[in-house]
């Protein structure tokens, strides 16, 4: 028998489907269903290696990654199996079932639909042959018309899943109930029929005051809001497309500023979410040097991931960042770069294949880094050599965590001939300034693991299945009796 389907379709981008998504997985999980998360096409450069076909790794996003671990699921990339990442405005990376597929990504966006259809169709199909529920998310809003033709991701899943769908809305940001009347109205009246519920997202205040609104809607609708969730700014999942702010910042006194350099396509923040849970550690974005001047040197900067790596060391130079960072490290401030971070701390990026750009590094670490066409994607377990300085606590430290890049790094020839090396502190993966203040590393997901965060800070955040079970825990409580689990009966 195929499994009961529950899908969250969101008035917007940034209504809460993700955050909802992730809750409902563990909610179902909860009863002692075998439950599966599913979203047939995500945009997003927060990307996580998983379980391929025929035992290769590939990719799906991050969300997920997340909502698999909640529905204590192997995460896997039918879970997602189209995933695009955005390299440029109007260009994107197109990756089917885990893998880089060229035609794809060549193919115009309306044209794709039609190609790859079927195989989601079949993804979801296998999902649901094989769990008890399928909880499936949505993208954007199921209402922009311009899109219905060619729909992937929403209203056409729905229907072939005949899924039962809530609609969630963010009422901060005001219009709420607006958004869901003009969303439930634009959609064809047998995709209407679909709705089974509302849910107002991100409220704060006097519930109470919400009244004569959701019977209003009902009326005029026939579908009840379910469900009103509270603005949680310390909720343990990484916010949506990885973004931060300093209202989600861990209370208590600040003794390290941890300050992320935010350029245009910066990818898979979601990693530093748990930095954002250890007490006294504050999360900051950097665009400029102005965002930088008050640091000390115990305070860090991260050059974190990018999709395109040499674009974005551009824009860096164009800010005057590379400026303040040489500074910053100068002072024996500490450094940190990850994946196309660790890339930009060298001498140089060499592009033969015309796969990311070439350019000068910043210079930190005697490095060059050559752009390959064939991209590595795996799971990776190390663990740190010895290491000087700042980083001197993960010295001896076994790291879990994962590799996406077409880069490969070495050390710079002709600087090393001249006795000027870098440290290679975990083999082809890690690499520390003799100084030992800058450290870059080609291992995503280093904060996520527990001994990681205790060398470094002498603390441990909440562990995901905490994170987990309070998400359940807050949609058992929000919700209105018996909702969720009619939404599968």
């Amino acid at each position: 028998m195929a499994a009961a389907c529950v899908m969250v379709l969101g008035t917007t981008s940034g209504a809460g489907k993700s955050w909802l998504t992730t809750a409902l997985c563990r909610y179902y999980s909860n009863l002692g269903l075998k439950v599966a998360p599913f979203k047939a096409q995500n945009m997003s450069n927060n990307a996580r290696v998983v379980e391929g076909i025929d035992g290769a790794w590939g990719e799906i996003g991050s969300a997920q990654y997340f909502q698999a671990l909640a529905a204590r699921a192997v995460p896997e990339v039918r879970m997602n199996p189209l995933l695009l990442k955005p390299e440029a405005d109007t260009h994107s990376q197109v990756v089917l079932l885990g893998q880089v597929s060229e035609p794809l990504t060549a193919l115009p966006w309306r044209g794709r639909s039609a190609v790859v259809w079927p195989q989601i169709a079949a993804a979801l199909d296998q999902l649901r042959a094989e769990n008890d529920v399928v909880v499936i998310e949505g993208a954007g809003s199921p209402a922009e018309t311009n899109l219905h033709a060619s729909d992937i991701v929403n209203m056409r899943v729905a229907r072939h899943a005949n899924a039962r769908c809530l609609l969630v809305t963010d009422i901060d940001r005001g219009g709420a109930f607006a958004h869901l009347y003009g969303t439930w109205a634009l959609l064809p009246e047998d995709e209407r029929a679909l709705i089974h519920g509302f849910v107002l997202n991100k409220f704060r205040g006097d519930a109470s005051l919400l009244a004569p609104a959701p019977q209003h809607l009902q009326e005029r609708t026939g579908v009840p809001t379910v469900a009103t969730i509270p603005m949680q700014w310390h909720h343990g999942l990484p916010e949506e497309d990885g973004v931060f702010d300093d209202r989600s910042t861990t209370p208590g006194a600040v003794h390290t500023t941890v300050a992320v350099v935010a350029y245009p396509r910066i990818s898979n923040l979601d990693e530093f979410q748990p930095l954002k849970n250890v007490p006294g550690l504050r999360l900051q974005w950097v665009r400029s040097p102005a965002d930088v001047a008050g640091l000390r040197p115990s305070d860090w900067i991260v050059l974190p991931g990018s999709k395109a790596t040499a674009a974005d060391l551009a824009w860096l130079r164009a800010q005057g960042l590379d400026q303040a960072i040489a500074a910053h490290a100068g002072q024996g401030g500490t450094v940190l770069g990850v994946c196309g971070g660790l890339q930009m701390l060298g001498e140089a990026l060499i592009d033969p294949e015309g796969i990311d750009g070439n350019g000068p590094g910043l210079g930190l670490l005697p490095l060059v880094t050559v752009f390959e066409p064939a991209k590595t994607v795996q799971r990776t377990a190390a663990q740190f050599g010895p290491l000087a300085g700042a980083w001197a606590p993960l010295s001896g430290v076994a790291a879990c965590g994962y590799e996406i890049h077409h880069g490969q790094t070495a050390q710079h020839p002709a600087m090393a001939a001249k006795g000027d090396v870098a440290r290679e502190v975990m083999p082809g993966i890690a690499w520390q300034n003799p100084a030992g203040n800058v450290l870059g590393v080609y291992l995503h997901g280093l904060f996520e693991d527990a001994a990681v965060l205790h060398a470094l800070f002498g603390a441990q955040a909440p562990t995901l299945e905490t994170v987990f079970d309070g998400l359940a825990e807050g949609v058992t409580r929000h919700f209105n009796p018996g909702v969720l689990d009619a939404l599968i009966a």
